[in-house]
């Protein structure tokens, strides 16, 4: 976002931009600070004095905010969709391969399988009963939640008209906006196009945290990273959703997410082929 009254700043570990049309208020600002920042300590793997650090260490019943309860339970339903697949509990099995709090990028030896949900967590319904330590990863959708919470706290404030990007993760209040969709090999170029308004665009790819022989898309089959596909985008109501469903396209075809699901989508795979849904005003460069 180049508009001279977006408001840049870091959060979650990565860059964010919120677009108004105008300056963004400062009692705005702090309230979406103050937010994030709760979420970080609630949520972040990178930190040893988080709520998820500590579930990483002791068995125990953890609250969950009443606010955060939509995370796990879309964390539970793409779970169960995608066969296990998409899981909160490839936490250690990144931290072993290198992406740790300390960013090291150098894979351990030996790198820790993922878990089954059900034989960490005997509950998640306002609470997380964690019966073996794990270290949980929402990353599948926790960007995504962030800027949906952002959206909120923009639209309380009086903001109708508003563009919330959270590193890629972006959503759109009530204007029209055309989003470009980063070619997965360069950078420098797009493949397409779409227009987003009063919904929400997120990407994922292998390109964007790689390191040595990995990158942050973990298959829990294999204990390594997917290999099939090259990048995807989804299209939903909300950012929270369509992160998740970024990241189960790696895995689930997007008919089958389709039945429980609605949202729109592109997904690029190694061979070069690419699936499409009819978004509004998508656009691509074949």
């Amino acid at each position: 976002m180049n508009d001279p009254t977006t408001w840049e700043f870091n959060a979650l570990g990565t860059s964010w931009g919120v677009a108004l049309g105008r300056s963004v208020p400062d009692d705005l600002k702090s309230a979406i600070t103050a937010e994030l920042d709760r979420i970080d300590l609630m949520w972040s793997r990178f930190r040893d004095d988080s709520t998820v650090a500590e579930m990483a260490t002791t068995t125990g019943r953890f609250p969950i905010p009443s606010s955060d309860q939509p995370v796990i339970d879309l964390h539970r339903t793409l779970y169960e969709v995608t066969g296990g697949m998409v899981t909160p509990m490839v936490g250690q099995t990144l931290d072993d391969a290198g992406y740790d709090s300390t960013y090291s990028l150098r894979p351990a030896e030996v790198i820790a399988a993922v878990p089954l949900w059900d034989d960490v967590l005997a509950g998640w319904q306002g609470e997380l009963d964690v019966v073996r330590p794990v270290l949980i990863d929402i990353g599948a959708t926790g960007k995504g939640f962030a800027v949906d919470r952002v959206a909120q706290l923009v639209r309380e404030h009086g903001f109708d008209e508003f563009l919330v990007d959270g590193s890629g993760d972006i959503r759109s209040g009530d204007h029209p906006h055309r989003i470009g969709l980063e070619h997965p090999t360069d950078p420098t170029k797009a493949i397409g196009t779409v227009v987003i308004e009063n919904n929400a665009i997120c990407a994922s790819a292998g390109n964007r945290r790689a390191w040595a022989d990995w990158h942050h898309i973990v298959d829990p089959r294999s204990g390594g990273p997917t290999r099939e596909v090259l990048a995807t985008w989804a299209i939903a109501e909300d950012t929270m959703t369509a992160d998740g469903l970024a990241t189960a396209l790696f895995f689930t075809s997007p008919q089958k997410l389709l039945s429980h699901f609605d949202f729109d989508y592109v997904v690029v795979r190694a061979n070069g082929t690419v699936e499409h849904s009819h978004a509004r005003e998508l656009e691509l460069f074949l």
